[in-house]
């Protein structure tokens, strides 16, 4: 689920992830996501609350998920509690001003310390659908 649209359908990306090979590397190790300061943050999917505070001076939530992702949301005033369960879709917060200089809400996603992802790929491929052409006029003479 979308954190800042509450549904499967993503909102707009202002910047994407670029997830380096090494973890020392440089990169951005998750994707912002467009939402206004003091709107609603919310739940990527069902879990347990990681962390609910300042993380290096960053309001931050982070879920622990039962197939073992975190996903973690900065920057975020939280109002959910560590070790608080929550559910898809809901609130765990409200968007804080930026602390990098970058706006909106920046999602990320890992397993384990070291293996990050892509939190988009946490989202279902999205169906597209074709419409008909509308019939062809007949030739004219």
């Amino acid at each position: 689920m979308c954190p800042t649209t509450g549904t499967v359908q993503l909102g707009r990306v202002l910047r994407p992830a670029a997830i380096p090979q090494q973890r020392w590397l440089p990169g951005h190790r998750g994707v912002d996501l467009a939402l206004n300061v003091g709107e609603p943050v919310r739940a990527a999917g069902t879990g347990t609350v990681a962390v609910a505070g300042p993380v290096v001076g960053t309001p931050t939530v982070s879920i622990d998920h039962p197939d073992g992702i975190r996903t973690t949301y900065q920057p975020v005033y939280a109002t959910v509690s560590s070790g608080e369960t929550v559910t898809a879709g809901q609130v765990i917060g409200r968007l804080a001003p930026s602390t990098t200089g970058f706006p909106g809400l920046q999602w990320g996603a890992k397993i384990g310390s070291d293996g990050y992802l892509d939190p988009l790929t946490l989202l279902p491929l999205p169906v597209i659908r074709l419409k008909p052409l509308a019939a062809a006029a007949p030739a004219r003479p």
